[in-house]
């Protein structure tokens, strides 16, 4: 089994709805190919991993990145891994935007990320959750 995450751009303003019908599907197609992961967007990118079996994983992230959803997809890191450290969700997510608080963001993101044991992954997520997005 494998880990792959990634962060990539947002192309064009994705509303609510639109990132909503993006979830279900990924929901949909991860459930159906048995991948789980986490995925944070706050509006411009989006950070997500996903884990399960490399042959799925790879077909999905090649879906992903001709998505034209999103451009300037970088894929951040990938390894092999014995145990899921998102558990069973098909995909978790949290959308970073006026509706949540920072606070509640940092916290949300630190129990999501707490049980997954590669450091670097939970640290790319808490550190995402951590921006000043309205520095200038």
């Amino acid at each position: 089994m494998i880990r792959l995450t990634y962060i990539s751009t947002a192309r064009g303003n994705l509303d609510a709805v639109a990132t909503s019908d993006l979830l279900a599907a990924s929901q949909r197609n991860n459930r159906r190919v048995g991948l789980t992961g986490l995925l944070l967007f706050d509006g411009v990118r989006f950070l997500q991993a996903l884990e399960g079996d490399e042959a799925p994983l790879l077909a999905t992230f090649a879906r992903i990145k001709a998505d034209p959803r999103h451009r300037a997809c970088v894929e951040l890191g990938r390894a092999e891994v014995e145990t899921r450290g998102f558990g069973d969700w098909d995909m978790a997510w949290q959308r970073v935007d006026a509706g949540v608080s920072r606070e509640t963001l940092v916290e949300t993101v630190d129990r999501l990320v707490a049980q997954v044991p590669d450091a670097n992954t939970r640290a790319l997520f808490m550190s995402f959750a951590r921006i000043d997005r309205h520095a200038a």
